[in-house]
């Protein structure tokens, strides 16, 4: 009898969590939306990004490819319904047009767990992110960005020397991977932008470098992978195992930067132009006490979206240079022309005359982007209809998930998608391409408030970098690349490792033969012949290193 009992207990109990469990998956079915394949009990669709057999990005392509003929698929985030938009008019719909129907971001933090990420614009939602949003966009500014200028131009300078001291223990050309590489410049910049201080970045054994700090937080080491899963995909778990996406000493390391730049402040009377000096002037001027804790939330959201993802952004223009030398050259020419107008400066009127450049990072970005997906939750009910007739009623809660990697590549609207071709672009062309489908820094009200500081200074970076250097593939990158599972931002396994073989000018060779031929004891040395020779020689080296 008591077998029985149990028997039956735990038949109740199994048969109470299934049904639990299955109550909500003919939802999709009973809107009359198309679903995808590959429900699992409990996990939904999440299997291959919960298991960290796929990116979450590369997963929602997949939904996006699987489906051409539908303009929204159901999907299921564990037990929860999820809509995929594929439309652009959808995708305009949920990101601009009604926006109050929409305007909170799927993922979010905890406040308690992760205080510096608690108010940046992308977590926030409601009347912190209005003030938060409002207060980073007194920032960037065109008065300010050309303050900020002189910060981005010092980072320059840094890693023009760091390449030079590499290049000069070497035979010319040196293999690096690219988004390490970057982070130094990255780095470098933000750390005298937002706060005023040495960032330490190109020194490789600085134990509080911003880059070590960096890596603390975006690196996808293998806890980290679990952490991110956690937080965003399964919060729920996270609520009882509390992992911080922001490690402890990282907290502190950002907290203790903005304590001594407070008291160094106090004793100085010189204005500075940066970041923490925009946030204590404005808290000035709204009669408000000093808050040390939200200026450093503030302070490190600056840091937070100006380092990894201009890194990365960076690493991927750089690989599609090296795999395509004629785009990497007519580069090279447009910046050695805008070089040569303003005698050999970087400035900050220069860098906007590079318009191959704005086409270059926009072709790279529709590739690669940082991140692959945008995230919704619906927050007021609102009814979605597709171009292909379909309609759905969203009730609040509904997550809507718009796929960036599958608007970037659908042939639909991007002829030849796979091919990488700047000329997409260009300023008669880019009125061609359909609005909403190509979305780098997203869009709407949530648009990315630093997207012209993040411009500003891959620009700077790159023209740096490719007037003295030339980029070619390595061996060592793998090819094709895969982004790696459980990271939140896009990732390639292995990183993207690269040459960068020093450039000789034609001047530096033709100088080089003359000395040549002054200093040789043979009086035939300098015969017309001879000369013709060794120029023709010049000339070939010419060509073997600008091709």
């Amino acid at each position: 009898m008591i077998v029985v009992l149990i028997s039956l207990l735990f038949g109740g109990l199994f048969a109470a969590c299934y049904f639990y469990l299955v109550r909500n998956y003919n939802y999709w079915r009973n809107q009359g939306i198309p679903c995808a394949k590959g429900l699992l009990l409990g996990l939904g669709h999440m299997w291959p990004v919960v298991s960290l057999k796929m990116s979450f990005s590369d997963f929602i392509q997949q939904i996006y490819k699987d489906h051409p003929q539908h303009s929204m698929v159901g999907i299921y985030n564990k037990t929860q319904p999820a809509l995929v938009i594929r439309d652009p008019e959808l995708v305009k719909i949920v990101m601009e047009s009604n926006f109050d129907s929409f305007s909170e971001n799927l993922v979010k933090v905890d406040p308690q767990l992760d205080p510096l990420f608690a108010v940046n614009p992308f977590f926030a939602t409601g009347e912190l992110w209005f003030i938060s949003r409002k207060r980073l966009s007194l920032a960037f500014t065109s008065k300010r960005l050309k303050l900020m200028y002189s910060c981005v131009e010092q980072g320059c300078k840094k890693f023009d020397d760091y390449l030079d001291r590499k290049m000069s223990k070497s035979n010319g050309i040196i293999e690096l991977e690219m988004r390490n590489l970057f982070c130094k410049y990255t780095g470098e910049v933000v750390a005298k932008a937002v706060f005023g201080v040495e960032g330490f970045c190109f020194d490789e054994n600085h134990p509080t470098s911003f880059v070590t700090m960096g890596k603390l937080i975006f690196d996808p080491t293998p806890l980290s992978k679990i952490a991110q899963t956690f937080n965003f995909f399964l919060p729920e778990f996270n609520k009882i195992l509390k992992i911080p996406f922001v490690p402890k000493q990282v907290d502190y390391f950002f907290r203790r930067i903005v304590k001594e730049v407070l008291h160094v402040r106090q004793q100085e009377i010189e204005h500075k132009n940066n970041f923490l000096q925009l946030m204590l002037d404005l808290t000035k001027s709204e009669g408000k006490q000093i808050d040390e804790d939200f200026l450093t939330a503030h302070a490190f959201t600056f840091f937070s979206d100006g380092y990894d993802t201009s890194s990365i952004t960076l690493s991927f223009v750089a690989y599609q240079l090296a795999r395509h030398p004629h785009i990497q050259q007519r580069l090279r020419d447009e910046v050695e022309t805008v070089f040569d107008k303003y005698d050999g400066q970087l400035t900050y009127d220069s860098l906007k005359e590079m318009t191959y450049m704005d086409q270059v990072i926009s072709e790279s970005q529709r590739h690669y982007t940082t991140s692959g997906t945008i995230a919704k939750i619906c927050t007021k009910e609102f009814e979605l209809k597709g171009s292909d007739g379909l309609c759905c009623r969203v009730k609040p809660g509904t997550q809507i998930i718009i796929s960036i990697f599958g608007l970037h590549k659908d042939p639909k609207y991007w002829p030849d998608a796979d091919v990488y071709d700047p000329d997409q672009f260009s300023a008669d062309r880019k009125s061609e391409i359909t609005k909403f489908t190509f979305l780098p820094f997203s869009a709407g009200p949530r648009v990315c408030v630093g997207m012209r500081m993040a411009l500003l200074q891959l620009k700077a970076c790159l023209a740096t970098v490719i007037r003295k250097y030339i980029l070619e593939v390595s061996p060592k990158i793998q090819e094709p690349l895969r982004m790696q599972p459980g990271s939140f931002m896009t990732a390639p396994v292995g990183g993207i490792w690269l040459y960068l073989r020093q450039k000789i000018r034609r001047s530096c060779l033709l100088r080089e033969t003359c000395i040549s031929l002054e200093s040789s004891e043979s009086p035939r040395a300098r015969s017309i012949v001879e000369v013709k020779q060794q120029f023709n020689a010049v000339m070939d080296g010419c060509q073997r290193y600008t091709a």
